[in-house]
């Protein structure tokens, strides 16, 4: 068992913060780094980088969201790796390389993964689909809570994920080197459109809940009103385009890949989400 800390950039995430709890619970150390932690790790002030990645042959990074961010981990990565990091598991999105993606976040995703692979430390790269985690623990609970889904996917299929499912993944990629040179693509085990998502979150609340499908631009304009940076607001847009054009509707194996089961069904999660009473009003 390691007694050198792994670093977890993207700790207090859906992700990260399941990562976290299953490398405690192996005994395994890890080093926390973010803009609020004990050790301050700002992906925007290069001046922090240093003092996360000092004495760490291993990491976990999960990037920002938009072009600028995406940068800067590339950046990030390089400097790491010349500084004696030996391995890193990238978060990354399902779909990035294809080339169907022209947006400037998935441009933005590849160079991050290039500038991985290229690093020189040893690398896996994991490809989730969408977080079913999103309605439950970021900005959809909100829209969960007033009863309408507000984005810009259409009538498009989504094979949402667990992010238990991802953090399994993950851990196992830290831990075992068999992993090295990887890139896994994951997805839930079916496709649900918004529409259908919006039902089975009826379903599971007793309240009515609909999909209102914005015009890609109102949904960047709502974001921003939302509190969003208009580049974040604009990378959603982006992503979310992906799902509207009908190029998300596809299922990948990477669960079975590494994990040797099938992952976690939207209905079953939405259940067990519910009886923890976070959509209650």
């Amino acid at each position: 068992m390691t007694t050198t800390p792994i670093l977890i950039l993207g700790g207090k995430g859906k992700t990260g913060r399941r990562v976290v709890e299953q490398l405690d619970a192996r005994g395994i150390p890890v080093r926390l780094a973010s803009r609020s932690s004990e050790q301050r790790f700002d992906w925007y002030d290069e001046g922090s980088w240093d003092g996360a990645v000092a004495g760490i042959d291993t990491a976990y990074l999960a990037p920002p969201v938009g072009p600028t961010g995406l940068e800067q981990a590339g950046k990030f990565i390089k400097q790491a790796a010349a500084e004696g990091l030996r391995r890193v598991v990238l978060l990354s999105g399902r779909g990035v390389g294809s080339p169907d993606r022209e947006f400037a976040v998935y441009e933005s995703s590849v160079a991050l993964e290039h500038a991985v692979q290229d690093s020189g430390a040893d690398w896996t790269i994991i490809r989730p689909a969408w977080f079913m985690q999103g309605f439950s623990e970021d900005w959809l609970h909100d829209h969960v809570m007033a009863g309408e889904l507000r984005l810009s996917a259409a009538d498009g299929g989504e094979a949402w994920i667990d992010t238990n499912d991802i953090g399994d993944v993950m851990t196992a990629a830290l831990l075992d080197e068999k992993h090295t040179g990887e890139i896994y693509s994951l997805s839930g085990p079916r496709l649900l459109t918004l529409s259908d998502v919006a039902d089975e979150l009826s379903a599971v609340t007793g309240r009515p809940i609909r999909y209102v499908d914005l015009e890609p631009e109102q949904h960047v304009a709502e974001l921003v009103e939302y509190g969003q940076t208009l580049e974040d607001s604009e990378s959603v847009r982006d992503l979310f385009a992906v799902i509207r054009n009908h190029k998300s509707e596809y299922l990948s194996d990477g669960i079975h890949q590494v994990l040797g089961r099938e992952p976690r069904d939207f209905s079953d999660w939405a259940r067990a989400t519910a009886k923890t009473g976070v959509w209650s009003a």
